[in-house]
């Protein structure tokens, strides 16, 4: 968008009417990219819990739909409205206090008129928790947001708003919106809800992607989620071809001392030394999609596994409930030979596993801490568990969050939350999952675990979210909330209790084939 052209369409918001001649609005251009992604980011997240308040067959249809294109438009104007005057000292807001708002939407259609006299769309985003936009874009205290306007040339001139034409809803007619001289209080037509229910890489790719699938042969959406993690796909360059890679990382976890788990310690280390045998769950799953697999000993106890790489933590490991589970010099250790190993699986698709007694429980502490949940609502019951190993988990759980707070305040920090509650494995895949995002791969979720860790990877570095697709939803029960948090929606939702990487590894090969439909079915003919 030329920077003349925008002159004028702002120009045109400007001039909009304004209750007292307030001239409320305040517009943010925004053309960072990190900027961007963060609010797709916090778009994508608001779009799955919104969806979450539906019936499934709705909300089904309501993720079908595209609700933004915060990453695809070139351009993001955010509106906001100063408030900070006191109603009293505006003519006309004594009386309408929220007048100042209603001056602020009329420079939104304003601007919203002028860009399509200039040929470009608007679309005015709303899915977000106002202060959480607020606080990406800085507002001071009195300053309000009215969302996310993403301006952009459209491809295609459609006849009708999106949502009608995706039969979301239609418009009503004329007659029942008008009425005269008063409201008949005989009215059958009652007000009911709002007829509106409720995803970096650059514009050109994720727009390219998606224009892929609507010229084939078949109708757009053909293929629903998958369509949508095909074009994730496709946006960073890769292919039905492209080379999968897993990478498991294993570690023990002093937790199990509080009997969380109803399996043995020894466990982790026998599972681990069977992956680099090739005889593991995890490992035949690999073979069985013609994955490569890294196998990382990120903290195993006992010898160390031939063929397996180490990378095990320097320092001291505590249990969660009476001390942090690792100095902050092994956090920064393994996220750092994990961003090293993600750096060179440039043009993979990655998938992440792991190998933990215990480490559910420890992924639920951490995921609690990052999304201020309580301990019943973040413990599941874990591989095996039982009532008894249920309430020790939500028991340490509790105990551990309690500890970690009162040692370090509101765990905001995803490095802190991480040094206090999480486990090794997860610091080497959050920096795997940093690492194949720079390198432009895609990373494919597996269970709880692998999804704390991507959770951790973008709390650092919110542009990662667009790198990721959720391959499962597993049966650990909070696993659904941290999807929704990054604004995923899995590809497969089997209740799996496995782990290894075993649900993103079926994904990966479900992800695959699914790029190779759209790469070899037939295209609709060019118009002559």
């Amino acid at each position: 968008v030329p920077p003349t052209v925008l002159e004028r369409i702002l120009g045109a918001a400007h001039a909009a009417p304004s209750v007292g001649h307030s001239q409320p609005w305040r517009f943010i251009v925004v053309r960072d990219r990190t900027t961007r992604d963060h609010a797709a980011l916090l778009a994508d997240r608001e779009w799955h819990r919104q969806a979450a308040h539906f019936d499934d067959t709705s909300a089904r249809h309501m993720l079908d739909l595209q609700l933004h294109g915060i990453r695809d438009a070139p351009l993001g104007v955010v509106v906001c409205c100063d408030r900070r005057t006191e109603a009293s000292a505006v003519l006309g807001r004594a009386t309408f206090v929220d007048a100042d708002l209603w001056s602020c939407a009329a420079a939104i259609e304003n601007l919203w008129l002028a860009a399509r006299v200039e040929g470009i769309g608007v679309g005015w985003v709303t899915l977000f928790r106002p202060e959480e936009l607020a606080a990406l874009i800085g507002l001071p205290d009195g300053v309000e947001t009215l969302g996310w306007l993403c301006l952009g040339w459209p491809d295609e001139r459609p006849p009708e708003p999106g949502l009608q034409r995706a039969g979301w809803s239609t418009r009503q007619p004329l007659s029942e919106v008008v009425r005269y001289d008063r409201w008949d209080p005989d009215d059958e037509h009652a007000p009911t809800a709002p007829i509106s229910h409720l995803r970096a890489p650059a514009p050109d790719d994720v727009v390219g992607a998606r224009d892929e699938g609507d010229v084939l042969l078949t109708p757009p959406g053909s293929l629903g989620v998958l369509d949508r993690a095909v074009d994730r796909l496709l946006a960073v360059g890769l292919g039905p071809d492209s080379p999968v890679t897993a990478v498991i990382a294993a570690a023990s976890h002093p937790v199990t001392r509080h009997r969380v788990s109803t399996y043995d310690d020894t466990v982790t280390h026998e599972v681990l030394a069977a992956t680099v045998a090739g005889d593991s769950l995890g490992a035949v799953a690999a073979r069985r999609v013609g994955a490569h697999l890294d196998c990382v000993d990120a903290g195993v106890d006992g010898a160390a596994v031939p063929g397996a790489v180490a990378c095990r933590p320097a320092g001291p490991r505590g249990d969660l409930a009476e001390s942090d589970a690792l100095s902050s010099s092994d956090v920064e250790r393994l996220l750092s030979a994990g961003r090293q190993h993600g750096n060179r699986l440039a043009d993979h698709i990655v998938v992440l596993g792991e190998v933990g007694i215990g480490n559910t429980t420890v992924a639920a502490a951490l995921v609690a801490a990052r999304l201020a949940l309580q301990a019943d609502d973040a413990v599941g019951l874990g591989a095996g568990g039982d009532a008894g190993t249920l309430a020790r988990k939500r028991g340490v759980v509790e105990a551990a969050l309690a500890r970690a707070t009162n040692a370090h305040g509101d765990l905001e920090d995803p490095k802190v939350a991480l040094a206090a509650l999480g486990g090794p494995e997860i610091a080497y895949l959050s920096g795997v999952t940093l690492g194949a995002a720079e390198a432009g791969a895609l990373v494919v979720l597996d269970g709880l675990v692998t999804s704390a860790a991507a959770l951790i990877a973008v709390g650092l570095e919110p542009a990662v979210a667009a790198y990721l697709v959720a391959g499962q939803e597993s049966r650990e029960q909070v696993h659904s909330v941290v999807n929704r948090h990054l604004g995923l929606e899995p590809l497969l939702s089997l209740r799996l209790r496995s782990g290894e990487g075993v649900g993103g590894l079926l994904a990966s090969q479900l992800l695959r084939s699914a790029a190779g439909l759209r790469a070899e079915t037939g295209r609709v003919a060019e118009p002559s």
